[in-house]
């Protein structure tokens, strides 16, 4: 790899809503093994996490998606079994038909694999870690969690990869999926597991050409607050280098991108100077370490995504995540077919509108005659901006949408749909109004001329294909 290469700039994104450890305490009698756990909304996995940490990483490298030339994305819950997972999130981001792409995953380590694809891209890399593990709310599903974090690696970056190192063992898995599913089964974290956890991954650290008396920060693969600091038992770490890593007890063990959060928040921790190390753990019994170079400044907006949130019941964790009940699209009064809906992404994901090249007008979307002149013409392709205003708002209550929004009236509750006006980007002016879903709020407490932004997000699944979109938040949240 370059050694004039390192990250430049970072994203993250986490789920607003929170289950507290004392709702799963009373849920079930038990101590509750994470103080919070990240719920993702019923429109919401890990393709729509990628996307959100994506663009922020890109805003804050002031980075134009099209100049990502590599595009590296590791999940072990991708929302499709047999799709390629990052070619569309680089479509929902708006990156160059030449892009190359790398997809890991199958294994909580996936990070690793990821962060070491960016750091030896050529030009610039967007690395990805996004994950939304299930389980057995009796079992693993009680410290399960969710969230996404993004790397831009490019030339300058000072936070460089100087070594890694990778320890594995011919031994049953610790955390392991029955095939076909996203479920996770074990992660009990017996004495077994533990030791595993922490001979392999202090291995791997100890197995890094570095000086181990500059590392300043560490992030270690945390399933629980306390594992992290048992691998460091045999490392020569102090208990404040360790936990500045920390995450699970913000997010709940949210699979391979925990320890990638973590890794943020530990180079954010950091002296420049210093070193920061990550440890992966995953694929069966398999650890990952890495080591950079402290930053001289990092800007990672960790306090609002980790301490924000909404905290939600027990009985309304369970349902965003369709654990209570499911619904089976029958007919399909909202159905655009497939062929259609394609044609449309970059309407849909980018909101790309028209400006007539007769009258100037713009349209939304740029197709048939032009709104204003009414000439059969070739639009010139115009940007919208992702905010705007709400000039009409209605609330569609349960049984009230088409059968395509059921499981997400059944998860989610009521919605609301409003017209939305926003402003095209560039230097000529105009605007464009379109009918929108709003998401992440009470929809009783949106009103007309509330300002809105676009979120990407799920919209509906049918014939066995999940369709994404913008929908609009409240600019506030």
């Amino acid at each position: 790899m370059s050694s004039e290469r390192g990250i430049v700039a970072t994203g993250l994104y986490v789920p607003r809503q929170r289950l507290s450890g004392d709702e799963i305490q009373a849920a079930w009698g038990t101590s509750a093994p994470v103080d919070q756990a990240a719920v993702p909304t019923a429109d919401e996995d890990t393709l729509t996490m990628s996307v959100a940490a994506g663009r922020k990483a890109l805003a804050n490298a002031d980075l134009d998606a099209a100049a990502v030339s590599h595009l590296a994305v590791a999940t072990t819950t991708p929302p499709l079994e047999e799709e390629e997972f990052a070619p569309r999130i680089g479509a929902a981001l708006g990156t160059s038909s030449e892009l190359t792409t790398e997809t890991a995953t199958q294994s909580t380590a996936a990070g690793a694999e990821a962060l070491l694809s960016g750091a030896d891209a050529d030009g610039t890399a967007l690395v990805i870690v996004a994950d939304a593990p299930d389980g057995d709310p009796a079992e693993a599903g009680q410290r399960l969690g969710a969230g996404a974090a993004a790397f831009v690696f490019d030339e300058g970056g000072d936070a460089k990869v100087i070594d890694s190192a990778q320890r594995s063992r011919d031994a049953p898995g610790i955390r392991f999926r029955e095939g076909g599913s996203h479920s996770v089964t074990g992660l009990d974290i017996t004495t077994y597991e533990r030791q595993m956890i922490r001979e392999l991954v202090s291995a791997a650290v100890e197995g890094l050409s570095i000086d181990h008396e500059a590392v300043d920060a560490v992030s270690l693969y945390q399933p629980t607050g306390g594992l992290p600091h048992r691998i460091a038992r045999s490392l020569p770490y102090g208990g404040g280098a360790v936990g500045s890593g920390i995450v699970v007890d913000d997010i709940g063990d949210a699979g391979a991108a925990t320890t990638a959060i973590g890794l943020l928040a530990a180079l954010a921790a950091s002296e420049p100077g210093s070193l920061t190390v990550v440890g992966f753990f995953g694929s069966g019994a398999s650890a990952v370490a890495l080591a950079f170079e402290s930053p001289a400044e990092l800007d990672v907006d960790l306090d609002a995504a980790l301490a924000g949130g909404e905290q939600i019941s027990y009985a309304e964790a369970l349902r965003e995540r369709g654990t209570i009940g499911s619904a089976e699209v029958a007919g399909g009064g909202a159905h655009v077919s497939l062929p259609s809906w394609q044609r449309t992404l970059p309407q849909r994901y980018r909101l790309e509108a028209g400006r007539c090249p007769e009258c100037g007008a713009v349209a939304f979307p740029p197709e048939g005659a032009c709104p204003d002149c009414h000439e059969r013409v070739t639009f010139e392709t115009e940007s919208l901006a992702r905010t705007g205003e709400i000039v009409a708002v209605t609330v569609i209550g349960q049984g009230g949408a088409p059968p395509e929004f059921v499981e997400l009236q059944r998860r989610d509750g009521p919605f609301a749909v409003a017209i939305v006006e926003v402003e095209t980007t560039g230097e000529r002016d105009g605007t464009a109004r379109f009918p929108v879903q709003l998401t992440d709020c009470d929809p009783e407490d949106v009103s007309v001329g509330d300002e809105v932004a676009g979120r990407f997000r799920r919209i509906y699944s049918v014939e066995g294909v999940t369709r994404y979109g913008l929908k609009f938040v409240p600019e506030q949240r």
